[in-house]
């Protein structure tokens, strides 16, 4: 198993390093000089000459990919190339906030569709099964910036439940943190919710089928019983590839929500660096969502060795 983990941890490092060459790469072929792009073409070209060389942009490529990385490896990316806000700080705030929402919203997701899921499985036969089966169907459509516009029309519009946007700091406000928090969380759960209970649903219905399951109901137990102690565990590997997935598109997601909702999170900042031109910025936003998306997937992979024994033994 330690093995099988080293390997992927390889394979994750080796990734990142693909990723970071091909995003730097990719920042470096758009049309226009960084510093030009950054001081707008009304900008006299001893002004740009000055800003290619504080920022070493001057300096070969190879050179500047490997200061960028020092940067990164350090949490010292640099400063902006016009407010000369240093980038590291405003990251780490601007992620802990969406960290919190794309958390939150998981966890949301998970409480809701997994029983739901399950439910969907066992009364596939019945009515209440075909309803609930139906009804995910319609929430799998349903986008989240669009489900988080009906919620700010009924929840903060019309019944002043909650604010219809903003943030507030956990700590010096924990009641309206959990206010301005609900809205952004339940628009992206809902439609989470809904695609992972449409998995978990055909998870179980194929663990259902198996032979074992069978033989267990035999010898006495009961449907739900030998579900319980024999089946979840083998339904949760599907399961966990989807929850993987539907996390990294969180944090996607998550981009569109705080616009909706006016949370100052990574994804704002990546729009506002976009807006203000600033390169630098962009391109390490860029790599954090990169590096926590494949984060994400060796932590998947990880539990794939925990749920499944075949994996550990390399049966399969």
């Amino acid at each position: 198993m330690l093995l099988r983990l080293l390997h992927r941890a390889m394979v994750f490092v080796l990734s990142v390093l693909a990723a970071s060459v091909l995003v730097f790469a990719f920042m470096r072929v758009l049309p226009g000089d960084p510093a030009r792009v950054a001081l707008g073409i009304n900008a006299s070209d001893e002004a740009v000459a000055r800003l290619r060389e504080q920022f070493g942009l001057d300096r070969p490529v190879v050179v500047q990919y490997l200061d960028w990385m020092r940067g990164l490896v350090t949490l010292d990316p640099g400063i902006e190339f016009i407010s000369k806000a240093a980038i590291g700080p405003q990251i780490a705030d601007r992620l802990q906030v969406t960290l919190i929402l794309v958390v939150t919203s998981m966890l949301l997701a998970v409480v809701v569709a997994v029983p739901v899921g399950i439910w969907m499985a066992v009364r596939h036969r019945h009515v209440d099964g075909l309803v609930m089966s139906a009804l995910s169907q319609v929430g799998v459509a349903i986008p989240a910036f669009l489900a988080g516009i009906v919620l700010i029309s009924v929840f903060a519009v019309r019944l002043r439940w909650v604010p219809s946007g903003g943030w507030v700091v956990p700590a010096q406000d924990p009641l309206g943190f959990l206010r301005a928090l609900a809205l952004p969380a339940i628009s992206l759960a809902m439609v989470q919710a809904a695609v992972l209970a449409r998995y978990v649903r055909s998870a179980v219905l194929d663990v259902l089928r198996e032979d074992y399951l069978r033989t267990a109901r035999a010898k006495g137990l009961r449907p739900v019983q030998a579900l319980w102690r024999h089946g979840l565990r083998n339904a949760a590997v599907p399961v966990v590839t989807v929850l993987g997935l539907q996390l990294a598109t969180l944090l996607i997601g998550a981009v569109v929500i705080e616009q909706v909702f006016v949370i100052p999170g990574l994804g704002s900042l990546l729009l506002d660096s976009v807006a203000d031109r600033e390169l630098l910025t962009v391109q390490t936003v860029v790599m954090v969502l990169v590096v926590a998306t494949l984060l994400i997937n060796f932590l998947v992979d990880a539990l794939y060795l925990v749920i499944d024994p075949r994996l550990r033994t390399g049966s399969r």
